[in-house]
């Protein structure tokens, strides 16, 4: 063929794959957001209701330990779902000074004015309950991107600590980034798409009769054919399926990484593809914790905030007694918390918002079975604010060429000589570095100066060589706190027991443990996520309210 020719035909290809991908995402796009309602529509009319003899039924007695996603659900919808004729008394226990759970800020410099995320991050376009619920409470929300510096071309790049497999322009570049992908890759991107597709169609059918509300998550995962993407690892569906490495490694495993920091030789075929599910992207300005700070309030639930469980006991009535002790915690949000309870409070349902092994409390022997105990990931969160730009020297770039905003990791090509490198974490040193955005410290050396606000997830805690080798500067300290003020103003250090490792399985923690005892954690071995424990949280609402509705007055075995 002439090169002429060649070049004509390379570029139509080129052209072609780009409008097939374009229009692929935006079907993805509009049947995703169809199955978005406009509103909650668990909420009860505004209409005065006669009651009649039902007018002096006593108020159910809830308490629901964990202030959470969950937690906060779960309150909520038991409002949203329960009759005007079924009163209600629900309070809420939670260990920690805040609400939120793993949804929380810190605020830079110390200044409210400046809260940056420091767990959960962002949500997304089909997060049903928590798209609606940001609605209703009136909570602006922004895009993921929105406040990046945008002072380097290349918004992302995924680095494998040797060399960047992929980097991704934006602006009027950004054409260019999905023809290299395309060229690079093939068709991969498309059966993504088209995998992704069909898991978040299957996926919201949990949310609609007559899957919903569900008594066994196993049995409904299974209807709906989620467990035959769950039995298997990322790397071997995603293999099985026509989506192969180098797309499978370089781009969806960067994605495993930064998501849940757990690679796609580890990881379930369900979470793969989840990590993939990023149309419409957001976050609460302020904090995504407002989102359960509204459900709360909205519930009308008492909020017993620095209140930790310790046990909880049964009655020879059939109720439940909850013993609690002031905790030690951190202010992190402020509340309108009541005052701890001096005595042990009755219950006639009581629902566990937070995971068994966390919780430290201690069971009726009236549960069969306690909830298993799953190993989660420890991860090393840390925020940095500095005047620096990341240097390009520490990802092997040329000095004039600015390294990317958003750095994501996958492993070096010579961890696949055999197959995916189980539990291998980061030969970087770290699962992503995120360029937040631009900040003018107050307080800085000669005066306010502009900074930039850096976050970094990391399976081991960051020394003061590392960081100051990102930034192009030099150090003898060896704490990130002895980082002199000139390259580094403000720094915060958080470990999280942030997720589940996530293998392969089919079967799941069922929501009821006992009569009238109910587990929203159970969700986290399926997906771990803010919209998952919210959908769990609204699941085991509708399950106790139809108990009461029912004629039986609580959850059976």
């Amino acid at each position: 063929m002439p090169p002429s020719t060649a070049s004509r035909y390379n570029a139509l290809r080129l052209l072609f794959l780009a409008v097939l991908f374009t229009v692929a995402c935006w079907l993805l796009y509009s049947v995703l957001l169809k199955t978005q309602p406009e509103d909650t529509p668990f909420r009860h009319p505004d209409v005065d209701v006669d009651c009649g003899s039902f007018a002096t039924l006593p108020a159910k007695r809830i308490a629901i330990i964990g202030a959470g996603s969950a937690g906060a659900s779960t309150a909520y919808y038991i409002n949203r779902f329960s009759s005007p004729c079924q009163p209600t008394n629900i309070t809420v226990y939670e260990a920690s000074n805040y609400v939120g759970g793993r949804s929380t800020t810190v605020n830079v410099y110390g200044d409210p004015a400046e809260p940056v995320e420091l767990g959960a991050s962002i949500f997304v376009q089909v997060n049903r309950n928590l798209v609606s619920a940001a609605k209703e409470f009136g909570l602006v929300t922004t895009r993921n991107v929105d406040g990046r510096p945008k002072e380097s071309p290349d918004m992302l790049g995924v680095w494998d600590s040797e060399v960047f497999r992929f980097v991704q322009s934006e602006g009027s570049y950004a054409w260019w980034s999905i023809a290299k992908l395309l060229w690079k890759y093939g068709l991969a991107p498309l059966r993504t798409q088209r995998l992704v597709q069909t898991i978040v169609g299957n996926f919201t059918k949990m949310y609609d009769a007559p899957n919903f509300p569900f008594s066994s998550l196993s049995q409904t995962a299974y209807d709906l054919g989620l467990t035959a993407v769950t039995s298997e690892t990322g790397y071997d569906f995603l293999t099985a399926n026509g989506v192969t490495p180098p797309f499978s490694t370089d781009i969806i495993q960067a994605s495993t990484r930064v998501n849940y920091a757990q690679n796609l030789g580890e990881i379930n075929g369900l979470l793969a593809l989840v990590c993939m599910s990023t149309d419409g992207a957001m976050a609460v300005q302020g904090g995504n914790w407002q989102i359960f700070d509204g459900m709360l309030h909205a519930s009308g639930a008492k909020l017993q905030l620095s209140t930790r469980v310790s046990e909880i006991t049964d009655q020879e009535d059939g109720t439940y007694l909850v013993h609690s002790t002031p905790s030690d915690s951190s202010l992190f949000h402020p509340a309108t918390p009541t005052d701890p309870p001096p005595h042990p409070a009755t219950y006639d349902e009581v629902v566990l918002a937070a995971p068994f092994q966390f919780a430290r409390l201690k069971l009726p022997p009236s549960v069969p079975h306690p909830p298993d105990t799953i190993p989660y990931v420890r991860l090393h969160v840390t925020l940095f604010a500095s005047p620096h730009r990341l240097s390009p020297l520490a990802f092997h770039l040329p000095p004039s060429t600015p390294a990317p905003e958003t750095i994501l990791t996958t492993l070096p090509s010579s961890h696949y000589l055999s197959g995916p490198s189980p539990r291998a974490r980061a030969p970087a040193g770290f699962f992503s570095i995120s360029t937040l955005r631009p900040l003018i410290n107050p307080s800085g050396p000669a005066g306010p100066r502009a900074e930039h606000l850096y976050k970094i997830f990391s399976p081991q805690p960051l020394n003061a060589t590392f960081l100051a080798g990102l930034l192009g500067v030099a150090t003898e300290a060896e704490t990130l706190g002895g980082l002199a003020e000139g390259d580094v103003s403000w720094v915060y250090e958080k470990a999280w027991d942030s997720y589940p490792y996530l293998p392969p399985r089919v079967t799941f923690q069922e929501p009821l443990l006992g009569r009238g005892l109910w587990y929203t954690s159970g969700v986290e071995g399926f997906i771990s996520t803010m919209e998952t424990s919210s959908l769990m949280g609204m699941n085991v609402a509708r399950l106790m309210v139809d108990g009461w509705e029912g004629g039986e007055d609580r959850g059976e075995l």
